[in-house]
């Protein structure tokens, strides 16, 4: 019996994940920063005379490597050259007798600081790429069971429905835009704070959310206790035409009586 060989391409499935993957931050390559750190590595012990020697080979192997075009163009050596360089004129300036030390060196100690803060912050995008995604299933099993309406909006949502918006090929999400208008213009949720709203508006939002929710502000106001499911003509008329909303909840905020 023959083993029936696999087909190619391979066959695609029906199979789906509903959350995609989160990429992890890493640190990107850069080939003179290894170069210097091997160079640290080679001289950690070098007293002025060793490195002195060590830098007469470093700069023979740059003149070597100028006459071939790939090696000339690499980063690699001369960042390489040029911290054997370095070293060198640090131990020059020492005290007799003083080795090298990449510990004490205050040049390695502050690349260390910036690396741990560029490490620190690529972790911090990391959990808040993941929390997103998180919210965002979240958000989608309340959708399909009809109860987004219903949910109080976070700190963080506005993000959360651009990855929405992503993850729907960059078609607008109707109903998430109404929920967040409605909530904003009702300040629920974390929008009860006037931060979050100036927030909001200052460019987290859509200009179509933006005057959506002022324009159902007014018309709240203006008529007391009507049912907001009443006012969706409100939603229609700010993604079709924002600015003529903006421009209406404007008239009808000179509208108010004055106490």
């Amino acid at each position: 019996m023959t083993t029936p060989l696999p087909s190619w391409p391979p066959r695609r499935t029906d199979r789906r994940t509903a959350a995609p993957y989160a990429a992890v931050p890493r640190e990107p390559a850069d080939p003179a920063r290894t170069g210097r750190r091997w160079v640290r590595r080679r001289a950690r012990g070098m007293t002025a005379e060793a490195a002195a020697a060590a830098l007469d080979v470093a700069r023979f192997d740059a003149r070597q490597a100028s006459r071939f075009e790939d090696l000339a163009l690499d980063e690699r050596g001369p960042a390489e050259l040029g911290e054997w360089e370095r070293i060198a004129r640090l131990l020059a300036d020492a005290a007799p007798g003083t080795v090298y030390a990449p510990d004490t060196d205050d040049v390695v100690r502050a690349e260390l600081a910036a690396d741990a803060a560029a490490a620190a912050a690529r972790e911090a995008e990391l959990r808040e790429a993941m929390r997103i995604a998180a919210r965002a299933d979240e958000l989608q099993a309340l959708r399909e069971l009809g109860t987004l309406d219903q949910t109080e909006p976070r700190e963080g949502d506005e993000a959360v429905r651009e990855e929405l918006t992503r993850r729907a090929g960059g078609y607008v999400q109707d109903d998430v835009d109404t929920w967040l208008a409605r909530a904003l213009a009702t300040h629920r949720g974390h929008y009860q704070d006037p931060a979050a709203r100036e927030e909001a508006a200052a460019g987290l939002l859509t200009p179509p959310v933006l005057a959506h929710a002022a324009l159902l502000g007014e018309l709240l106001r203006l008529v007391p206790g009507v049912d907001v499911d009443e006012l969706v003509f409100a939603a229609r008329l700010a993604a079709t035409e924002p600015e003529a909303a903006g421009d209406l909840a404007a008239v009808l905020t000179r509208a108010r009586p004055e106490r």
